[in-house]
């Protein structure tokens, strides 16, 4: 569902695909990968069925916190290209000027990094990379 979705929606198109994402700070791919994270998190738990939204929130605040992020990368480190592994240490290594404020800062820099994954993951159009590794992430945070 997801995987159609983002086809059907999210289609770059010639000019934009012409976009190198390389070019782009790590903080901006993190920003745009942040919400291709929450999105796939929100269409998960959307699929499980009917809830309250209440309830959904707080199911989706499990995946989406700096801490689970952090260990999700940890665990799918070994599975990275040497492409997707240097942007990820791009994003980790970015710094933010912010300090978060219920997470501790490795785990959030570890967050920054795989947000700028899938960012670099989406911009460059790399759709079932990026569906093949959320999926790993979700499987292996459960």
């Amino acid at each position: 569902m997801f995987n159609k979705f983002i086809d059907d929606e999210f289609i770059l198109t010639d000019k934009e695909q012409s976009i190198n994402p390389s070019q782009y700070s790590p903080l901006v791919l993190a920003y745009i990968g942040d919400a291709v994270y929450e999105l796939y998190i929100r269409t998960m738990l959307v699929k499980k069925g009917n809830a309250p939204v209440h309830k959904m929130h707080r199911q989706a605040t499990l995946y989406v916190k700096a801490k689970a992020q952090s260990d999700i990368i940890h665990s799918l480190q070994d599975q990275l290209t040497e492409e997707e592994f240097a942007v990820f240490k791009r994003g980790r290594n970015a710094k933010s000027g912010t300090t978060p404020k219920h997470a501790d800062i490795n785990d959030y820099r570890h967050a920054t990094g795989f947000e700028a994954l899938l960012g670099y993951l989406y911009l460059t159009g790399q759709k079932k990379r990026l569906i093949e590794l959320l999926d790993l992430a979700i499987a292996k945070s459960e």
